[in-house]
């Protein structure tokens, strides 16, 4: 991986390597992960009977399980409501679910602090508006590279690839490699 490449990880400014990245991945005990726009690539399929379909990534899924396999626990939060974002969980071994949830600060602080994890050793993975306050609270604030700007802001580091096309495996790996596995083997 060219220097280019490596840099195009991080935030603007931040001046962050991708040895610095993983770093900052060792401390991190919870890995959060918003859904539309980073596990999906935010379009939403509705069918005729109004129900809401996503397509989600299995490169993702793969890297969630690895990450679980490193004993970090993994938690999927979203302000919106639909029957995929629990049965997704579900298939991927995900016991932390919450969807509907209009303040996400409030609803992993509460389940941070339930499994006796500071924000400090949390990382969440955002895009949008409604994740700012949760990524400016984490120790470790994360977005994927089509985010909005004020996600970009908020973010530590941004991922080379977009919401929904590899962007989680992409953190997942690191986040393996950073506890002390083979960040491109598979398990």
């Amino acid at each position: 991986m060219s220097e280019k490449s490596k840099l195009r990880r991080l935030a603007p400014g931040r001046g962050l390597g991708e040895a610095e990245v993983v770093r900052h991945l060792a401390k991190v005990r919870l890995l959060t992960i918003d859904v539309d726009g980073v596990m999906t690539d935010g379009g939403l399929y509705y069918s005729d009977d109004g129900h809401i379909q996503r397509k989600y990534n299995v490169k993702d899924g793969v890297g969630i399980k690895r990450v679980l396999e490193k004993g970090v626990e993994v938690a999927i939060v979203s302000a919106g409501v639909s029957g995929s974002v629990p049965e997704r969980a579900r298939t991927l071994g995900v016991k932390h679910v919450f969807t509907g949830a209009e303040d996400k600060l409030a609803v992993i602080g509460k389940l941070a602090e339930d499994l006796g994890i500071g924000l400090e050793a949390t990382a969440h993975i955002g895009d949008d508006l409604n994740d700012v306050p949760l990524m400016e609270a984490v120790g470790l604030a994360i977005t994927v590279a089509d985010a909005e700007p004020a996600a970009w802001a908020a973010a530590k580091v941004i991922t080379e690839r977009r919401g929904g096309d590899g962007a989680v495996r992409e953190i997942c790996d690191l986040l393996v490699k950073a506890h002390g596995g083979d960040a491109g083997a598979e398990s």
